[in-house]
C-alpha cells in the first residue's frame, strides 16, 4: 500500500549507551532499552557533528499491518540504513542525512508520495 510521507523538519543523532538505562538528560525524543544497552533517539544541531539521521512520518491507513514493512521495504532494497519508531499512530523511518535523496527516490519509485 502507497503512503503519504513528510520529512520531519528536524535532525536528528541516535546514540547508544551501552550502560545506562536512562540518559542523564530529558533531552531526548525516543528510548529504546535493550540487554546492550539504552539506545537514545535526539534532535541535533543542524550544523552538529556525528551520523545525522532525518525522519520520514506519515500516518498509513488504519490497521494498515504492513505500513512499516512498505517504508522500510524499498529502503532496504536501496540499501540505505534506516532507523525505526513506532507511535500509537504511525512510524518514524530514520535515514541518514546523506542519503535523504535516495530514500525519496526508492520510495517514490515504489508509488509513495514524499513531501519534502
Amino acid at each position: 500500500m502507497t503512503q503519504h510521507l513528510g520529512v520531519v523538519p528536524s535532525v536528528f543523532a541516535v546514540e547508544h549507551l551501552p550502560h545506562a538505562t536512562f540518559p542523564e538528560d530529558d533531552e531526548w525524543i525516543a528510548l529504546v532499552r535493550a540487554p546492550e544497552g539504552l539506545t537514545v533517539v535526539r534532535e541535533t544541531w543542524p550544523t552538529g557533528s556525528g551520523e545525522r539521521w532525518v525522519g520520514l512520518y506519515g500516518k498509513a491507513a488504519k490497521h494498515n499491518v504492513r505500513a512499516l514493512a512498505d517504508v522500510v521495504g524499498p529502503l532496504a532494497d536501496a540499501e540505505i540504513a534506516v532507523f525505526a519508531a513506532s507511535t500509537f499512530h504511525a512510524d518514524l523511518v530514520l535515514v541518514p542525512e546523506h542519503r535523504l535523496k535516495e530514500a525519496v527516490a526508492a520510495l517514490e519509485a515504489e508509488g509513495h508520495r514524499v513531501d519534502m
